[in-house]
């Protein structure tokens, strides 16, 4: 078997304000992967973040666009390796697992595993984010398909066809959201390793706000569905305008039936014209469905045109 020190591994670490806990996670993971080279990416911190993660050896950059997507973007976009391991600066995943995953990715072929989190101490989550995380996974999961039992987990190996072929269009912390949906619409391999989830040491505190975080991704999760499922998306449009346009005008048409008269009838044109954007909405999702043909199949081709790595027998 080809030994995983064979391979470029690099551990990408965005960071926004994680002094207190940055220095431990750049150690960690240096002693479960000796050849990897780590780089952090700091994203405007205020405290000492950068001089620590340099002091601790890694390879620090500044990416100026505030938000963890544009973060992800500019790392995708700068490193060259075979696997790359994304986690949090925060300290809360074990880096010991990040073998485990990067040989279960190169063995196996995969384009991505997911460090599905368990939790060491009750305090792991914070309130409404277990409840949150279990329905946004439920929601993709009925949607785009099963794959990923843990879709917001912020500690991933990806192989380099999955980075190079990524498309990082997300500004925040839904960019864990696009990375399932891309998986999952080009039918990419993909794997879980169950990994420990501890809370945050005393005095480092979660950028992630509970409800604004959560509806930012619920919203991505629309755009998704739009784009990559357009006449799922169009279709059930037009059904809920058919439905008002009904609740309108069955009514007047009763009316109009029992007594040969339409006195309401700014109602009846508001329920001609809604059934009238029904059926431009379902002729949208139809010519849209086959546009998303086209550029599923491209996206497809520009991801296969990238080899994969793997762990080969001799």
């Amino acid at each position: 078997m080809t030994s995983l020190a064979e391979f470029r591994v690099a551990v990408l670490i965005p960071c926004y304000n994680e002094a207190i806990t940055i220095g431990g996670v750049v150690a960690d993971f240096q002693s479960a992967l000796p050849g990897a080279r780590i780089y952090v990416y700091d994203n405007n911190s205020s405290d000492d973040t950068v001089e620590h993660a340099r002091a601790a050896g890694a390879t620090v950059r500044i990416e100026r666009r505030q938000g963890k997507g544009y973060v992800v973007c500019r790392m995708f976009a700068d490193v060259e390796a075979d696997a790359y391991v994304l986690v949090d600066g925060d300290g809360t995943y074990d880096a010991a697992d990040a073998s485990t995953m990067i040989a279960l990715l190169l063995d196996q072929q995969l384009d991505m595993v997911t460090g599905t989190r368990i939790e060491t101490a009750k305090e792991s989550y914070r309130r409404g984010h277990r409840f949150g995380n279990r329905l946004l996974t439920g929601l993709v999961r009925a949607i785009f398909g099963s794959g990923v039992a843990d879709m917001l987990s912020g500690y991933r190996v990806f192989s380099r066809r999955f980075i190079k072929s990524f498309p990082a269009l997300s500004t925040g912390f839904e960019i864990e959201t696009q990375f399932t949906v891309h998986a999952l619409e080009l039918d990419m391999p993909v794997g879980e390793v169950p990994t420990s989830y501890s809370e945050r040491p005393l005095g480092s505190a979660s950028k992630l706000h509970t409800y604004r975080d959560g509806w930012r991704i619920l919203r991505t999760i629309i755009a998704l569905v739009k784009d990559e499922r357009p006449l799922r998306f169009f279709m059930i449009c037009a059904a809920a305008l058919v439905l008002f346009a009904l609740a309108l005008g069955l009514p007047v048409v009763s009316e109009f039936i029992r007594t040969d008269r339409v006195p309401r009838l700014p109602t009846a044109v508001l329920a001609a014209s809604l059934m009238g954007v029904a059926s431009l909405s379902a002729v949208c999702g139809l010519v849209l469905d086959s546009v998303q043909h086209g550029r599923k199949e491209a996206k497809r081709l520009a991801y296969l045109a990238i080899s994969a790595a793997s762990l080969r027998s001799d």
